[in-house]
């Protein structure tokens, strides 16, 4: 019985063993090792085919750098909320415009040159919507943005003493009054952020600041309708942590909706015929980031991050298709017009 099972072979190999005049050991010895590279070639195609679609080297560096940014601009917001409780009186408007105002400034110069410094979900999704920010990439900042917000408002309420609850956005006069307001704020902040990203060259280095005034004078027309929130991430923080969710769809839906619509208004609005609007933005192939202050003039470095990260895009792609050319029995002849 044993000799039976020993003579027997599989079809495949039997086959294979006849079109040769070798024997049949050495032809079953080239079919396993035929079959177990045709495996192995196989599996390294789909992992460079992983690598190059899903794997962004520098997108968790993003990520954690607008969870930075949404907990300072959080935790700035707790500290002039407590500032003003501590003096027994309520938030001043111009203190909290002031606060506001300066810390986008900050946050725009510090992680600016690595996200963008979105820190607030209707931002990006304004972004995604006229095709400027990647959609895959919308819930991931969404969500840094919210943990952003939840770690700082859980943090300044320790270090401060004050409740979480203090420090939520509720409509002071009626909920339409709170909705257009923020509809219109918004509205106003991102019809000026896409203006600063087309015309970027112009603007430089003042973006930042120019961007903090902007949100300085959205809080001064919406803080004693709705609390001045402007951000989804803001208002939301603060009403998990406390579990209370009145009204909270307005800071939801308002500052999205007014944000798409701003973004959208200037691309119907701008001149099609100035080279600076028609330009695309130098980091939507890299980050998906098209926002001015992540601009080339950014400085040298942001050049020779691009430059680098298109170098090793272009290597990956090559070994990709070189793996993939040799699983379809192509000649290696066509390998060196591939990029390496």
């Amino acid at each position: 019985m044993t000799d039976i099972k020993e003579n027997q072979q599989s079809p495949d190999s039997s086959i294979y063993a006849s079109s040769s005049g070798l024997s049949m050991d050495d032809k079953e010895i080239r079919y396993r090792a035929a079959t177990s590279k045709h495996i192995h070639l196989l599996s390294s195609n789909y992992a460079l085919n992983f690598l190059s679609i899903k794997i962004y080297p520098n997108f968790a560096r993003m990520v954690m750098a607008e969870v930075v940014g949404t907990f300072i601009l959080m935790f700035c917001v707790c500290g002039i909320t407590a500032s003003t409780q501590f003096q027994n009186g309520a938030v001043g408007l111009l203190e909290y415009a002031a606060t506001a105002g300066l810390t986008v400034v900050v946050i725009i110069f510090s992680i600016g040159p690595i996200s963008c410094a979105h820190v607030n979900p209707a931002v990006t999704i304004a972004f995604a919507t006229i095709g400027q920010f990647p959609w895959f990439k919308v819930p991931v900042y969404i969500i840094a943005q919210t943990v952003g917000s939840m770690s700082a408002t859980y943090i300044g309420s320790l270090v401060y003493g004050i409740k979480s609850d203090v420090m939520m956005t509720m409509p002071l006069q009626g909920c339409n009054s709170a909705f257009w307001v923020e509809v219109i704020a918004t509205f106003i902040i991102m019809f000026l952020i896409a203006a600063l990203t087309s015309e970027s060259q112009s603007v430089g280095h003042l973006s930042g600041f120019v961007a903090g005034i902007a949100i300085g004078l959205a809080v001064l027309i919406t803080g004693p309708i709705s609390g001045g929130s402007m951000n989804p991430a803001r208002s939301l923080g603060p009403a998990i942590l406390s579990w209370k969710f009145k009204d909270m769809w307005i800071y939801m839906v308002a500052p999205s909706g007014g944000a798409v619509a701003g973004a959208v208004m200037f691309r119907c609005l701008r001149l099609r015929d100035q080279h600076s609007s028609t330009l695309p933005s130098p980091n939507i192939s890299a980050s998906g980031c098209p926002i001015t202050f992540c601009s080339r003039r950014s400085g040298p470095m942001i050049l020779l991050v691009e430059k680098n990260w298109s170098l090793f895009s272009e290597r990956v792609e090559g070994f990709r298709q070189r793996y993939v050319l040799r699983t379809k029995g192509m000649s290696d002849g066509v390998h060196h017009k591939l990029p390496l």
